[in-house]
């Protein structure tokens, strides 16, 4: 191919971004994707472990296929695989011999063909796809109607790990002709791919982890997207230049090289399906393929006869015996020249079969005979070339007689023409051979000994295991210190033992208590500020509720009780007084209030009065409306009434305006408005009169919209008010038939209520679903609530709280969210909900507990609010074993979906299967929900706890969406006024294009997802072209008719049961393609299919509209528009959503760097404008004048001299000024508009904030505050423009302050990441999605739309898509929710806590329960079988593992280092890696050298730790990708071999994990699994016969294995296993091995990205981003939680070494650098003695009341930029603590003890091990700050 071309396309690919997700749950879903099939068959045979040499064993290369299949299906992958013919030597790999290339085509084509054949009976939904090449047009055409979501392929890159020091790479390009040609086609047909709009999963370095599989992700960047356009031509030239080679390499096999006759293979079908009817043999298609490839040999080549017999005996013999006894010693080719014999047959029989099995009458002919596939068992190269060098003559005779009858009938069909030679009983003729021995497997490696183990919790658990490798006594040939838990590591700061803590004198404690008690008061006074800016459920603010003990212990009393009870009182009461003197007392009682009314409704005419004279309506409407809100309840139920007809009246005079000027047509939301307005005040309970009933009466007639009265009126008192209707009342009609008006305009405001009742227990009518939450809750079962967003399920958790709180003092709920943010708006909501007085100290209602911070005494609360990791580490904390824990009555895990991460899912899975009491799991977005609560419920079961579920499906508010078209040309002159009144959605804008749910359904195989709802509006639509469209052969039942099937005045319930009827039509039409489906969709989809982009667009404030110029301005200055730039974009869309008063809104983006350019693109562009404005108008520049003269008037009326004023008699000096005068100047002064003008501040046409939501004190205080903690001064000042940007990133107190203007409605537009929709309560009108991402899956599609629609704000919501496809919009809609899928939770080092509770509990009943519990679950985990005694057996060699380890004793006890690796959890596998070295000595040695040699010691110690923890595998690289970036960058890129030292302990470490679970495989078979290892893992199929190797006489096999794969055994591999991979990847049918779970961390064979090491070496962030791959928006959290680490091995460390005063540690406390970053401004901030004016005095001098804040942000922004030094450290408390640690440690080594308290010789080095690591963490975080300092 051309040079030139090549480089072209490389070059291309390198602008690819990709990064590594988990594929299914953090991208792919249930969507459907295609595979590539020969990039997996390249994938599958490029295992070394395949033999397609001289033993060629196909069987061994279909397994694995079937095994990597099996893996997708088995982690919930919905997948197609296509083969393409071009691309048929694409599969060969690129460093197989040219002669073996026959046989890897030869597989390819047995696998397509077993495949589709025998795939369907067992995965019906996996398609098997042939076409010809990717522009074969029914390949186009698939694409189209089945929409599969990416391609997943090869992209040639190379897998080898052998990289020099001078980063040569790991590819020859020299040498690699070949593999550049592949590589070259898979990325043309990924350039296909992009071009076509998919992205791209590679196969090629996959990663199986868990239930989890993690890809790299090619996704199209804009450069690559315009470079695709931009190199076309040449992309052209090199299709056509490559597919002349594919037609070349693919044509090459056609050539008769081998002289190969043509055969007429119909004739020979013929004559063997005709001997196959005489035969009692079964003819099979791989017997049928043998003969004829074999007759077409010998047609050609008589000599071959021999071969050909040993080849039909090979055929037999492997049909008979069975996998485990076709393990022979692996032999090759018996000669030097013997190439030219067995192996050219082999050679010359695969191409042959490849040609025939090609063929269109082979596959037709097989398709239409009931003949079975058996061809993958074709070829074992092993048993043809034993057979064809046996040395013995006339073996034949020896054979069985059934098996010598059917050779003879083979040899028959083979040698049955005339012109063939003689049959011959000797298999070889004259020849005899030796076979060549080439043993490749060795013996297993012998299996040790179990060590002793016995302990009383652990025992009856175990006792069904039998070991049959005999237990022995161990002696580790060193002492061992029994492990003590010195502090508490999850708690505050309290030592365990208190003669071990270290003594504080008075000052230091006082000054402790002092801190402690500062800096709870602060975070005390953010969490009332934040619970003060949350609303509950109808939108007013949280006040508190004083709860009580109850004397029920919290129990509610039901309904019934409860009137009983209140009639009961009544009646006593009334049996208390006579008659005579309640009648007196009523009658006071009604005078007064009679004349209480009088009052009301006098100063109601008063206020009347006023309104009137305002004549903008909707000024007047509103007005109304705030006066209504603002009266007490009392006074609403005597006077809301009349002034909700009042209310009723203004609309109507709007409606009249609107008709006579003839907008009816688009003004129909206001006829709605009336509509709802006429409908809620005809159902009223209290104060509806008859003449007001009348009066709706006469509106409804007039408007001919329908009316009913729920209930009678009871008063008969006039109106105080004349109600008028317009004299041209005629014209007030809506011109619709009542049900059509009200489906299409009245939707939104339809009764949303579901069988709701009154219920005692809540303040509110719960619905049928909620009822049956609060009845579980109430019999202290558990309970799963599903439910979407905004349906209702917050007042749950409050429930729950609220009788933990009435029930006593000393019970305790746990809260688990997600998030901190969650867990901070939580808390504040809790704050805001409850208060309760204790009549001890110390305890508290709530508090919060994070790795960041806490809030009050977790242990002293009863309601703590937490995260995962958090109350995993408290439930198994030995010290709460018998206290806290015990305590803990109700858990509810918010956010459950959350199980399903790939990071943190297994901690949610571990702790709902150690709940100690019953939960409560919440959330939205669950795709199994039935299997998901099936497991939960089998999990509770085991704790003595039901578990139900509870599913609801609707939302409160509907949602309605849009696609955004930008204009090709905006002019922004300021933002515009809202235009319209009472407009729901976005209809009226040619910017935004409706989207039916309907239309979503384009790709009729993809189904209609469980939860597609319609609005009413969409029902009756959809009604209308399903009527419109309906056919004699497809009808639309009459009963549908909305005139039928809804009453009068419809309900959301009755449009749901509505949608119901009409989604069945569709689904029915959808499934027959001959049904009028297409017209239909065509006829919804017709606005989004027909929308086209704005010419241009102008905002002006003092526009009516912003379609085109203005009339007579012809000034206004356009800019081109670049449609793909969110950044040009998204504040003409901003303009948009402000007419259309859909503001406010939440943009999600789900790159944090995105986020911030969105943000400040906007920001600076409204400044920009302003500036214009500003310097260009006439009319500022007068204001401004104007307000410097009032300015001079001021400043000369305080210079002027006062009056002298003769005292009065009586003294008063102000005699001679009335107090009147005096007030009345003092209003004057007061009211002018200059005493509050600030010319800095933002313009309101130039800002999104609206200012009365929050006064300029507020917002100052908040400016300061965040200026001085760093955040970026832009970012600060675009605060003031109500444009802010959330996500996980940004700093801690920015994102609070972002919530809380957020909902006070001060900021109006938010660039957010997904994870503010994780619970947040920031509910808004529109959310927007704001371009495309691998993250925006249907999962967290649903997530963030569901912000839109406020209840109690918003009766609908808004979503936009802005910058995505149609199909990707369409995609979303009509995609389904992932399915969850579990882990395997018993991981070792949750093993190891577990000893640690019951061992330093004392084996208390709490830690035996919980023990118990978890081994007694039927079904582990979620998605996984019933196993137990393979879930028991893992856990025995676990616990060998600790034993040898010398982390457990022979009773349970934990020992030595036991401490480090559980602090370390959260690592896993590289605990106990890291463990491994520090037990071996290699860190003492290493770190020897750190006095003399600090800069060489803390490198390799980088690179060692870089090895193992937070360890990423790096994208398989080229060599130009090393050229062009790595020899380029600072980034070394790959990371360094492991000091030889250091990988010689960890190969010793592994060899010992794998030998204890090679042995766990080997028990559980011999006792467990009896059956042969003969059945593929995917299809099913049985292979191979049940005959042993002793049946044929002269066939010496060797042992079968007992652990591997009898498949994987054919290619020779017994059951010593290279590594835990091997082991787990290899293992044999019926034993569950999960790699992840089993400590081991590779050391060798895999590419590791050096981000790490090569961030510690240079501290550069584009370094990483650009070489390394690591985004921008994930460094600081990558590079946290390495800090994070280093942390908590100091701390560890420190603990082991028993440091006396230093040691009084939290292990919570390790946090990242960071995270400890924030918590230092925290402290520093409690610390000053007068709030934050000590601490921001810079701040505070250049800042002023009258300052807008820009003063100070431009000064902070300056001297960033001159800010040259760095701090050495995070704060100044942090330095001294370290610089204690550090001389404590440095005086003399403690004394450890053992078991028996015998003094053990201290390990030496251990101290200068723990000063390497303070100083490297030092080092680290000093240039981690530098990233933003």
């Amino acid at each position: 191919m051309d040079v030139g071309a090549q480089s072209t396309l490389l070059k291309w690919y390198g602008l690819l971004d990709s990064r590594r997700v988990d594929l299914v749950g953090d991208y792919a879903g249930r969507e459907l994707f295609f595979l590539e099939g020969d990039s997996l068959l390249l994938e599958c045979f490029s295992d070394p472990k395949i033999d397609f040499q001289d033993g060629f064993q196909l069987l061994h290369a279909v397994y694995a296929v079937e095994q990597f299949l099996g893996g997708l299906i088995q982690r919930k992958c919905n997948f197609h695989i296509v083969f393409l013919d071009s691309h048929g030597p694409l599969c060969v790999p690129s460093d197989a011999t040219a002669e073996n290339t026959t046989k890897y085509l030869l597989a390819r084509e047995v696998i397509i063909r077993h495949l589709r054949t025998n795939l369907p009976s067992s995965h019906s939904d996996i398609k098997i796809l042939l076409f010809h090449s990717l522009q074969d047009p029914s390949f186009g055409k698939y694409l189209r109607t089945s929409a599969p979501y990416f391609m997943m392929c090869h992209d040639g890159a190379s897998s080898s790990t052998d990289l020099s020091t001078n980063n040569s790479g790991p590819e020859d390009p020299d040498s690699q002709s070949a593999g550049d040609l592949q590589k070259s086609i898979f990325r043309v047909m990924v350039q296909d791919a992009m071009k076509q709009g998919l992205n791209v999963a590679l196969i090629n370095g996959l990663e199986w982890r868990d239930t989890k599989i993690f890809a790299v992700i090619l996704e199209g960047t804009r450069r690559s997207k315009q470079s695709l356009e931009d190199w076309d031509p040449q992309f052209n030239s090199m299709k056509k230049e490559l597919a002349s080679i594919e037609e070349s390499q693919n044509g090459r096999s056609s050539d008769d090289n081998r002289g190969i006759q043509s055969v007429d293979l119909g004739q020979q079908l013929d004559r063997l399906l005709a001997l196959k009817e005489q035969s009692r043999y079964p003819f099979t298609e791989k017997t049928l393929l043998t003969i004829i490839t074999l007759t077409q040999m010998l047609r050609d080549d008589e000599a071959k006869v021999p071969l050909a017999n040993a080849f039909l005996l090979h055929t037999l013999l492997i049909d008979e015996l069975s996998l485990s006894n076709r393990r022979f010693e692996a032999v090759g080719p018996s000669s030097a020249d013997s190439r030219s014999t067995e192996g050219n047959f082999l050679l010359e029989f695969a191409e042959r079969a490849t040609k025939i099995l090609q063929r269109s009458e082979w596959k037709d002919t097989m398709s239409t005979l009931s003949v079975k596939c058996d061809i993958i068992d074709l070829v074992d190269g092993k048993t043809f070339y034993l057979l064809s060098c046996a040395s013995e003559e006339g073996f034949i005779g020896r054979l069985p007689p059934p098996l010598r009858e059917k050779y003879n009938v083979l040899l028959d069909c083979v040698l049955g023409s005339d012109h063939y030679v003689e049959k011959s009983s000797d298999l070889n003729g004259n020849v005899q051979k030796q076979p060549q021995s080439k043993t490749t497997s060795s013996p297993a490696r012998h299996i040790q000994p179990m060590l002793t183990f016995s302990n009383p919790v652990f025992d009856h658990h175990l006792a069904s295991i039998n070991i049959s490798l005999g237990v022995v006594d161990d002696n580790l040939g060193r002492p061992n210190r029994i492990f003590q838990e010195l502090t508490h590591w999850h708690n505050a700061k309290r030592l365990l033992d208190p003669k071990k803590r270290p003594a504080m004198n008075a000052a230091q404690t006082e000054w402790a208590k002092k801190r402690l008690l500062r800096r709870n008061q602060n975070f005390m006074a953010e969490m009332k500020a934040y619970a003060a800016s949350l609303t509950n459920s109808t939108g007013n603010i949280l006040e508190p509720t004083v709860m009580m003990v109850s004397d029920t212990k919290g129990k509610p009393e039901s309904p019934a009780v409860a009137e009983t009870k209140q009639h009961q009182s009544k009646k006593k009461d009334t049996k208390s007084k006579t008659s005579s003197t309640r009648r007196t007392i009523e009658v006071e009682q009604a005078a007064k209030k009679g004349k209480e009314i009088e009052k009301l409704f006098a100063a109601w005419q008063s206020k009347r009065e006023l309104l009137d004279g305002d004549g903008n309506l909707e000024r007047r409407y509103q007005a109304t409306r705030s006066y209504l809100a603002s009266l007490p309840r009392a006074k609403q139920e005597i006077l809301g009434t009349e002034i909700r007809l009042y209310l009723v009246q203004v609309l109507l005079q709007l409606w009249t305006r609107v008709c006579i000027a003839g907008k009816k047509q688009s003004s129909y939301g206001l006829a709605a408005l009336i509509w709802d307005s006429v409908q809620n005040l005809a159902n009223s309970e209290k104060g509806l009169t008859k003449a007001i009933v009348q009066t709706l009466e006469t509106v409804s007639r007039a408007l001919r919209i329908p009316f009913s009265v729920s209930n009678a009126p009871l008063d008969d008192r006039p109106l105080s008010f004349n109600f008028q209707l317009s004299s041209q009342s005629e014209l007030l009609s809506t011109s619709l038939p009542p049900s059509e008006f009200q489906l299409l305009h009245c939707g939104p405001y339809f009764d949303r209520s579901v069988d709701s009742a009154p219920d005692s227990r809540v303040p509110f009518q719960p619905d049928g679903w909620q009822r049956k939450v609060l009845d579980e809750i109430d019999a202290n079962r558990s309970v799963f609530v599903v439910a979407p967003t905004s349906a209702g399920k917050t007042f749950i958790s409050f429930y729950a709280m609220e009788k933990i709180l009435r029930a006593d003092n000393d019970s305790v709920l746990v809260y688990v969210a997600p998030t901190k943010a969650l867990v901070n708006q939580i808390a504040a909501e809790i704050e805001g909900r409850f208060s309760k007085s204790y009549k001890h100290g110390g305890k508290s209602v709530w508090a919060i507990h994070t790795r960041d911070y806490r809030i009050n005494n977790p242990s002293s609360c009863q309601i703590l609010v937490t995260v995962p990791h958090i109350l995993q580490i408290m439930l198994l904390a030995p010290s709460n074993a018998k206290s806290w824990s015990t305590r803990v009555k109700r858990i509810i895990f918010d956010e459950i979906h959350s199980i399903g991460q790939a990071d943190d899912g297994v901690v949610w899975e571990q702790l709902l299967l150690l709940a100690p009491c019953p939960i409560i799991a919440l959330s939205a977005t669950v795709g199994n929900p039935e299997e998901f609560s099936s497991w939960l419920n089998s999990s509770q079961e085991s704790l003595g706890t039901q578990l139900s579920m509870v599913k609801y499906g609707q939302r409160y508010s509907d949602l309605r969406k849009f696609v955004y078209v930008p204009p090709k040309k905006f002019a922004f002159k300021g933002l515009p006024p809202k235009s319209g009144f009472a407009q729901l959605g976005l209809d009226g804008s040619s910017s935004f294009a409706f989207v039916h749910p309907v239309t979503s359904l384009t790709h009729k195989s993809r189904g209609i997802p469980d939860d597609l709802t319609l609005e009413a509006r969409d029902c009756f639509t959809l009604w209308q072209a399903l009527r419109k469209h309906q056919t004699e052969d497809f009808p639309l039942d009459d009963a549908l008719d909305p005139v039928q099937i809804l009453p009068t005045i419809p309900k959301r319930a009755d449009i749901f049961k509505w949608q119901k009827g009409l989604m069945e039509v569709v689904h029915l039409w959808m499934r027959d393609d001959s049904s009028p489906f297409d017209k239909v969709m065509e006829e919804l989809g017709q606005t989004l299919n027909d929308r086209s982009a704005p010419e241009t667009q102008v905002a002006d404030p003092q526009a009516g509209n912003m379609n085109g110029k203005e009339s007579g301005d012809d000034n206004i200055e356009f800019k081109n528009v670049d449609t793909a730039d969110l950044c040009a974009t998204t504040l003409p869309l901003l303009a948009r959503l402000q007419e259309q008063d859909a503001l406010p809104a939440i943009l999600f983006n789900y790159d944090r760097l995105g986020c911030e350019s969105i943000c400040l693109a906007v920001f600076n562009q409204l400044k920009e404008a302003e500036d214009r404005y500003k310097s260009t108008s006439p009319q500022w520049t007068s204001r401004i004048k104007t307000w410097e003269q009032w300015k001079l008037e001021q400043l000369k009326s305080a210079k002027a001299p006062k009056k002298a004023v003769k005292s009065s008699k009586s003294g008063n000096k102000d005699d001679s000024v009335s107090k009147s005068e005096m007030e009345r100047d003092a209003a004057n002064v007061e009211s002018s508009a200059w005493a509050t003008f600030d010319p800095e501040a933002p313009l309101e046409e130039f800002s999104f904030a609206d200012k009365k939501k929050s006064n300029k004190e507020e917002l100052a205080k908040y400016v300061r505050e965040l200026l001085w903690r760093g955040v970026d001064p832009l970012l600060v000042e675009a605060l003031s423009r109500g444009i802010c940007v959330h996500h996980a990133g940004m700093n801690r107190k920015y994102r609070q302050v972002v919530e809380m203007l957020f909902r006070r409605g001060f900021l109006r537009v938010v660039i957010a990441t997904g994870t503010l929709a994780l619970g947040i309560n920031m509910p808004c009108a529109t959310v927007v999605f704001s371009g495309d991402s691998v993250f925006l899956t249907a999962l967290n599609y649903r997530q963030a739309a569901g912000r839109a629609g406020r209840r109690g704000f918003d009766l609908l919501g808004n979503v936009v898509f802005q910058g995505l496809s149609q199909d990707k919009v369409l995609r979303l809609l009509s995609s389904r929710l992932p399915d969850l899928n579990g882990h395997f939770p018993l991981t070792t080092s949750l093993i190891l806590r577990l000893f640690i509770l019951l061992h330093e509990s004392g084996n208390s009943p709490y830690a035996r329960k919980a023990i118990d519990s978890l081994l007694s679950q039927p079904r582990l985990y979620l998605g996984g079988q019933s196993f137990k005694q393979q879930v028991l057996h893992h856990l025995r060699f676990s616990i060998e593992y600790l034993r040898r380890q010398q982390l457990l004793s022979a009773g349970g006890a934990p020992l030595n280092f036991a401490s480090c690796v559980t602090h370390l959890y959260y690592t896993e596998n590289s605990a106990f890696a890291f463990h491994a070295l520090l037990k071996a000595g290699f860190f003492h040695d290493l770190c020897s050298k750190i006095g003399t040699d600090e800069e060489q010691t803390l490198r390799e110690l980088m690179i060692v730790l870089s090895h193992l923890f937070l360890r990423r595998l790096s994208r398989q690289a080229d060599q130009e990708f090393i050229e062009t970036k790595v020899k380029q960058s600072p980034s070394i890129v790959f990371l360094p071999k492991l000091p030889e030292a250091a990988s010689k302990i960890l190969r010793k470490h592994n060899q010992e994990t794998l030998d204890v679970f090679t042995a766990y495989v080997s028990t559980f078979v011999e006792e467990h699994v009896k059956e042969d290892d003969r059945k593929l893992p995917l299809t099913g199929v049985t292979v191979g016969g049940q005959a042993k190797a002793e049946s044929v006489p002269f066939l010496k096999s060797i042992p079968p294995v007992r652990c591997r794969s009898s498949f994987v055994a054919l290619s020779g591999h017994g059951d010593k296993f290279d590594s835990i991979s091997d082991l787990c990847k290899t293992v044999r049918d019926g034993v569950f091995l999960e790699e992840s779970v089993i400590p081991h961390v590779d050391e060798s064979s895999v590419l590791l990205n050096a981000y790490l090491y090569d961030f510690y070496r240079h501290g550069q962030v584009d370094a990483l981003a650009q070489a390394n791959g690591i985004r921008k928006g994930e460094v600081w959290f990558v590079l946290n939680d390495f800090s994070m680490i280093l942390s908590t091995i100091i701390t560890s460390l420190t603990n082991y070494l028993k440091l006396s005063a230093d040691s009084d540690l939290d292990m919570l406390d390790d946090t990242g650098g960071g995270d400890a970053e924030e918590m230092g401004q925290d402290e520093q901030m409690a610390n000053q003695a007068d709030g934050t004016v000590d601490m921001m005095a810079e701040a505070a001098a250049d800042f002023s009341m009258q300052d807008s804040g820009e003063s100070i942000i431009r000064a902070r922004i300056e001297k960033k930029k001159k800010a040259k030094v760095v701090a050495e450290s995070w704060s100044d408390e942090e330095d001294v603590d370290e610089e204690e640690d550090s001389s404590s440690s440095e005086d003399s080594e403690p004394e450890m003890s053992g078991p028996d308290g015998e003094s053990i010789p201290s390990e030496g080095g251990l101290l200068s091990v723990l000063k390497a690591f303070q100083k490297l963490k030092t080092e680290f975080d000093s240039k981690f700050k530098a990233m933003w300092a």
